[in-house]
């Protein structure tokens, strides 16, 4: 009992170090974690590629596909924003008008929101805002080119890589790798599969019920859902908050808004914080808590980045605890149903 209260002392302790190291070296560590989540989605693809044309055209087959993905959801994003700035821009004055009718019943109430605003928003803060947004848009650029790199890179040495593994001289250490890996991967797979489902349900939602609402810019709102909610819980938050506002200018009155802000909160609460995480629970073995609690954590670390990859680094680090019987505790714990002892894998699962 002694041993093996020390044994997760020192889990927890190499966890603690392992977050903190991540957390200090996110330039390094962040853009190699998302190259390795690529390469799981994608390598099916280039596999099977390779089995009908060189290996060089499979790989710039498969660096074109992911690209064209890539580029789609980017440009959902920039038209939809694009197509709110443009109404932001024609409806100025009704903005202003609806600010100023909105801070004056405040103020009314001893709330002053217009002398802060005053206090606050100059030109040397816009200029400082403008700068920040400038070193966001280079910071994206340069790590979207090391994900690329080490993309390509990675594509090129997985199958040799596989094959190290299986070179090792614990055979039984080589075998649970290997599952790992393949297991890994599939869920992978599985999970964006459910989160692109329930994304376009999302989408759907958001874009009929605004039709519903007569509430206009129906069709942005509708594809900003769907490409957003690919960052659990954040972006979810942005298609809610937003159209309610947009609303509140748009009618004129406040009711309307809170009403568009609890309808899209409903929605997404249905689809974003209950049933994709159930399902996405009960098809990869992973608690829903759990789920949110690795949101919120690399949240933390990593920042809108982290939202989007802290599930699948729970979902493979809960995957590999499963191979090894000193560590399967821990994915019996935080699994999502009852798990039963993990069959010993066939020659053919092990081949990858």
């Amino acid at each position: 009992m002694d041993n093996k209260i020390v044994s997760i002392m020192a889990a927890l302790v190499i966890a603690i170090v392992v977050l903190a190291v991540s957390s200090m070296a996110q330039a390094v560590f962040e853009p190699v974690i998302f190259a390795i989540f690529i390469i799981a989605l994608i390598w099916p693809l280039q596999k099977e590629l390779q089995s009908r044309m060189p290996r060089a055209l499979a790989l710039l087959a498969t660096i074109v596909v992911t690209l064209g993905v890539v580029v789609a959801l980017t440009s959902m994003v920039i038209w939809g924003g694009g197509e709110i700035a443009d109404w932001i821009r024609q409806n100025l004055s009704k903005i202003e008008a609806t600010f100023r009718n909105s801070t004056k019943w405040l103020e009314e109430h001893d709330i002053f929101v217009m002398s802060h605003v005053t206090e606050n928003f100059n030109t040397a803060w816009l200029v400082g805002f403008l700068k920040t947004v400038a070193t966001r848009v280079n910071v994206l650029v340069g790590f979207s080119l090391l994900v690329f790199i080490f993309l390509l890179m990675g594509l090129a040495e997985t199958e040799d890589f596989q094959v190290h593994i299986a070179g090792l001289k614990d055979e039984e250490t080589s075998r649970r790798l290997l599952r790992a890996s393949q297991l890994i991967g599939a869920k992978f797979r599985k999970y964006m599969l459910v989160r692109t489902i329930a994304s376009v349900a999302t989408g759907v939602a958001v874009s009929v019920f605004a039709l519903l609402m007569g509430l206009e810019l129906a069709a942005a709102w509708g594809i900003l859902a769907f490409a957003l909610n690919y960052l659990p819980y954040i972006g979810s938050l942005v298609v809610t908050v937003f159209p309610a506002l947009f609303a509140f200018v748009q009618f004129d009155s406040w009711q309307t808004a809170v009403f568009v802000l609890l309808a899209l909160a409903v929605i997404q609460f249905v689809i974003g914080s209950y049933l994709e995480p159930l399902i996405s629970g009960s098809a990869l073995a992973i608690s829903p808590s759990v789920v949110t609690f690795a949101v919120v954590l690399w949240t933390f670390l990593w920042g809108v980045p982290g939202a989007f990859i802290g599930v699948p680094l729970a979902i493979a680090f809960l995957t590999l605890c499963a191979q090894f019987p000193s560590t399967q505790w821990i994915a019996t714990m935080f699994s999502g149903a009852p798990r039963t002892q993990t069959p010993a894998p066939s020659p053919a699962e092990t081949a990858l």
